[in-house]
Parts: structure tokens; C-alpha cells; sequence
């Protein structure tokens, strides 16, 4: 008996044994599978990765199940939310929409990098200007706040509006570009770049997150003065430790030194395999985005949900029932006409426009303002309805797929001053179809999507709902037709521009059947100038990308990457 008992000991030590041997041999950075050590290949990217960090001013919302649409009122009877099952993956974020202040920030940036008095750049610093002329009104008086509410520091936490969907789209953008900047800077690969006296940031010149990750050549014409020092390159290391040559291995990826004998770059450069870099910035789907501000965790019992929501709160009414806030609205919406923050001093929602940011209560995910204050840019294209033919996985309905544009020598194309293109908006706005200094992209073809079964070409806005394969020419193939069939047809404005660049513009004569477009863009949440049936986050409305209100902000989000969660799983039951 004592003989079995122990072996049955021995047996299990064996076992803890070969568990902690094959579990260190993984975490020590040797394969499994092979026995070859991974550095010997890779140079030890991502021996050090502790998890993704939480971007700054953002949240983790950890994805799940939920019913998308399913308001509780519905008064127009449109079956515009119409009530759809849907799985959201996890991501990340802003806890509050940007601010004037932030937004100033990347107003700054542009015009010291674009200077609008250089005719190379002069559309670019203007298009990114909001639209500061949005708080006119024919028979109102708000002309102060044309002149004060982006620039005054009054106004400086309070958001940014008369901003479009385009605009929002490349302020994302440059965020991106501006985090990975930091964190180069952090960690000692990246020099400064604005405290350079041998080096000027305009134009082209500037840090690209994408450009860097392709080539870090690239940026600034190869000068690697721009850089410090590189991570480890454990490959170098171990080659020469087992007698081979290192020559090179001080310039991995660092570029040209131009003469520089005294303190070259080593190492290597930042790979994606690293971890270091945050993901790109972008606006949130409208999946994500009404998720986010319904944040039904706070009715979930174990693995069920307990009710629905009606506002960002539990509830069915916008006074709060709390001891000390009694009465108090929980939002800044319009109460009824005439009507836009209730009487002085008593149920005073304390702001008769926008309100500063995080001045009311968070919902259940941290979160402030899902509900009143502005209304938010979200990255769909609209449709009347989302039905339950539609994704059931992360819907999104925008996706157009590109590539990188690679010219005649096998290089990287590069936006200059030179290759700028410019395109014109239906506003008669001009934006630049990309910024000098970052990567041309061009749609994929169809050899690019051959044999594939999940997508076949590179424009899907349109897809199951507009384009050639959802109407009764489905079996012609789209380059045989003159003329592509338009279901959401809105109106548009003609330009003619003559030979002395004079730009005429026209509305739209023809008889329209639909306000709807490929570049009509969703936009969730009530806001200040919102009745309360708009706050509910399941409502949806829809803008031409082009056009900005007084009401309308955004706030970014970024992907989650990995497990949903940072907490270890709990069981069902306790």
C-alpha cells in the first residue's frame, strides 16, 4: 500500500517536471517544435512582452454578446434599429470625446509641419480646420461663439465640434503617429525630432508610423541622426558568439550614419513582432460604439442579462434618483422648446450649449458623456437598416482594401510636395488624397483577391446592398457596364473648372429618390440640442462625411490585441 502510494508521488513530480522544463524551454525563448532559439531567427522580438497597455485617456472594453438596435421607443415606426444579435471584440476606447484643447494640439502640429503661407502645402493646414461658422443661426444670436468657442480657454475641455467625419478620420491618424513618436523617444531609439538644430520638421520630414515599420530608411531621406540607439539584436549577438562575422550588424536597419564615426546606430529597429508600438487610432463602429454606451455589464448576472437599458443608465427616466443628486438631470440634452438646461439654480443640467467633458457621471464601463453633450462621428457607411443578414461579428460596412503602392525599382512610394494630390469635396472643400511623407496605397485587383472565398475586390461599401451582385443585373460582371447601378444616389454638386482654375458650383437638378450616399456617414448619441429620445444609444442617424454640425464630435478607439480581458476568468458560479 505504501509502494503504490509512492508511486503514485513519484509519478506526479515526474509530471510537474517535464511541465515546468517544456514550460520554461518556451519561456526561455527556445521553439518546442524545433529547438532552435527563436533570437537566432527573429533578433529576441518580443522576449520582453508584457501585454498590450492601455492607450492614455482610454478604457478597456472587454467584448461580448449583446442585442444591437432593440430601442425602447420607436416612434417613427422606420425599423431603422431593428433588433440584431451581434458578438463585439474587445478594444479600447477615449473615456471622453477629444476637447478644443486637444484638437489644437493637432491644429498646431499641422500648420508647423504644412505652413499654409507655402504653396506646397496651402490646402492642407485648411482642411483640417473645423468649421467654427456652425453655430450661426439666421434668427439666433451666437456670432460670439464663432470667434471664441475653438480658440478661448474658456471652452478649452469643453469638445470639439464642427468637425467632420473626414477631419475626424485624420486626426486618428495623427494621433497614431504622434503615440509611436513618443514611445520611440521613450525608449531611446528616436532622437527629438523638433529639438534637432541640424534637423527641421515640414513637409515630408516628420515620424510615420507606417513609413517606419516598411522602412526606417525612409523617413527623412535616410538620415539615422534621427536615431539613438536600437534594441538588442540578440541574432548579431549569437552569431558572434559562435565565431561568424558581425559585420553589419551595427547599421541593422539603421539606415545611412552620413560620415558619422562616433555614436552610429546599433541594434536593431522596432518590428511589429515587438509589442512596442500602440495600434493605429480610428474612429469606432457603430457596433462598437453602441456597445460601449450601453454597457450592459452592469445587468449582467453570471452569463444572463437582467432587463434593457434605455440611457447609458439603468433606468427609465433622466433625473437622478441618488441622496445627494436628487432631481438633477444626468445629461445635457434639450428638455422642450425654449427649453435647453431647466431653471437657474434647480434641476440645472449647468450648461445651455456643450458642457465640459466628464461633467456628469460615467456609465457602468467608465465611460462619460455616451449619453447628451455631442453626438459622435462613428466609421460606418449608413444604411436604412442593419438586418439579421448582416455580419454577426464585429458588423462594420465600409471596408475598402488596399495596398501599398510600389513603383518601377521595387520601392516604397513616398508623398511629396511633388506627388500631392488634392481632391475636391462636394462642399467644394480640398483635401489631400494623402499627406506628404506617408504611403501612397492604391485599391487591390482582382489578381490580388483571386481564388479567394471571403472577399473579391477591393470597394465593398456597397456590398449585398447597392452593388451589381443586389440587383437584377447580378450575373454581369462590373467592368462590362458602362454606367454602375446607384441605389443610394443623394444628390450631388456638378463642378466645371475652367482653364483659368475658376470653380463653378451647382446644386443638383435631378430628381433624387434617397439622401443616402457611399459617403453618408453614421452618427450615434444625442446631443445638447437633442430631445431625450435621441439619447438612447441604439438610435442612429446619418451626414455626408463632408459636412459638420454644432452637435456632432468623436472620440477614438483602437483594437484590443489577445485575450478579452486583463482579469483571469471567473467561474459561473461562486
Amino acid at each position: 500500500m505504501k509502494l503504490n502510494k509512492g508511486f503514485k508521488i513519484l509519478f506526479l513530480l515526474l509530471v510537474i517536471v517535464s511541465l515546468v522544463s517544456c514550460s520554461s524551454k518556451s519561456s526561455s525563448g527556445t521553439s518546442a517544435l524545433t529547438g532552435w532559439k527563436f533570437s537566432d531567427y527573429d533578433g529576441g522580438a518580443g522576449a520582453n512582452y508584457k501585454g498590450q497597455p492601455t492607450p492614455n485617456g482610454m478604457v478597456l472594453i472587454e467584448g461580448g454578446a449583446f442585442t444591437m438596435g432593440h430601442v425602447v421607443d420607436d416612434v417613427m415606426f422606420d425599423w431603422n434599429t431593428t433588433p440584431v444579435k451581434m458578438q463585439v471584440r474587445s478594444f479600447y476606447i477615449d473615456e471622453a470625446e477629444v476637447s478644443n484643447r486637444e484638437y489644437r494640439l493637432f491644429l498646431q502640429w499641422m500648420e508647423q509641419t504644412y505652413p499654409p503661407n507655402n504653396d506646397n502645402y496651402r490646402n492642407i493646414y485648411t482642411s483640417v480646420l473645423p468649421d467654427t461658422l456652425v453655430w450661426r443661426n439666421t434668427l439666433g444670436d451666437a456670432e460670439l461663439l464663432t470667434e471664441t468657442y475653438l480658440r478661448h480657454p474658456s471652452y478649452n475641455q469643453y469638445p470639439v465640434v464642427g468637425v467632420s467625419w473626414i477631419q475626424a478620420v485624420e486626426y486618428c491618424k495623427w494621433r497614431t503617429n504622434m503615440v509611436n513618436e513618443k514611445i520611440l523617444m521613450d525608449k531611446g531609439i528616436l532622437n527629438p525630432l523638433h529639438e534637432m538644430d541640424s534637423m527641421k520638421v515640414e513637409g515630408k520630414n516628420h515620424f510615420d508610423t507606417d513609413v517606419y515599420l516598411a522602412d526606417p530608411n525612409l523617413l527623412f531621406d535616410g538620415d539615422s541622426t534621427i536615431y539613438k540607439k536600437g534594441l538588442p539584436d540578440l541574432k548579431s549577438k549569437s552569431r558572434t558568439r559562435g565565431g561568424r562575422s558581425s559585420r553589419g550588424s551595427k547599421a541593422t536597419g539603421g539606415g545611412r550614419s552620413r560620415g558619422r564615426s562616433n555614436g552610429a546606430f546599433t541594434g536593431r529597429h522596432v518590428k511589429v513582432a515587438d509589442g512596442i508600438l500602440a495600434q493605429g487610432f480610428r474612429l469606432p463602429s457603430e457596433v462598437e460604439w453602441e456597445y460601449a454606451a450601453k454597457a450592459l455589464v452592469e445587468n449582467r448576472e453570471y452569463n444572463t442579462l437582467k432587463g434593457r437599458k434605455k440611457f447609458s443608465w439603468n433606468g427609465k427616466y433622466t433625473r437622478s434618483n441618488g441622496k445627494r443628486s436628487r432631481g438633477d438631470q444626468q445629461a445635457n440634452f434639450k428638455y422642450g422648446k425654449g427649453n435647453y438646461s431647466g431653471l437657474a439654480g434647480w434641476s440645472d443640467d449647468g450648461a445651455d450649449i456643450t458642457n465640459a467633458i466628464k461633467s456628469y457621471k460615467p456609465n457602468a464601463f467608465g465611460l462619460y458623456d455616451m449619453t447628451g453633450n455631442v453626438a459622435e462621428w462613428v466609421s460606418d457607411v449608413y444604411r436604412p437598416i442593419v438586418d439579421n443578414d448582416a455580419n454577426d461579428f464585429n458588423y462594420y460596412r465600409g471596408n475598402t482594401y488596399d495596398k501599398k503602392l510600389i513603383d518601377e525599382n521595387g520601392k516604397i512610394v513616398i508623398v511629396d510636395y511633388n506627388s500631392v494630390q488634392y481632391d475636391t469635396l462636394d462642399n467644394g472643400k480640398i483635401k489631400a488624397k494623402f499627406l506628404p511623407g506617408s504611403i501612397k496605397y492604391i485599391p487591390i485587383t482582382k489578381s490580388d483577391a483571386f481564388m479567394r472565398d471571403n472577399y473579391e475586390k477591393s470597394y465593398n461599401v456597397d456590398s449585398k446592398d447597392g452593388d451589381i451582385q443586389s440587383t437584377k443585373k447580378y450575373y454581369i460582371d462590373e467592368e462590362e457596364l458602362e454606367n454602375k447601378p446607384r441605389m443610394y444616389n443623394s444628390p450631388k454638386i456638378p463642378r466645371e473648372i475652367g482653364e483659368s482654375g475658376y470653380r463653378r458650383q451647382e446644386y443638383d437638378k435631378k430628381i433624387r429618390t434617397t439622401l443616402i450616399s457611399d459617403k453618408t456617414r453614421v452618427y450615434k448619441g444625442g446631443s445638447w440640442n437633442d430631445r431625450s429620445y435621441w439619447l438612447d444609444p441604439a438610435q442612429r442617424r446619418f451626414l455626408p462625411q463632408y459636412m459638420a454640425t454644432n452637435y456632432i464630435g468623436f472620440r477614438c478607439a483602437t483594437d484590443r490585441l489577445g485575450p478579452m480581458s486583463n482579469q483571469k476568468r471567473q467561474a459561473y458560479h461562486h
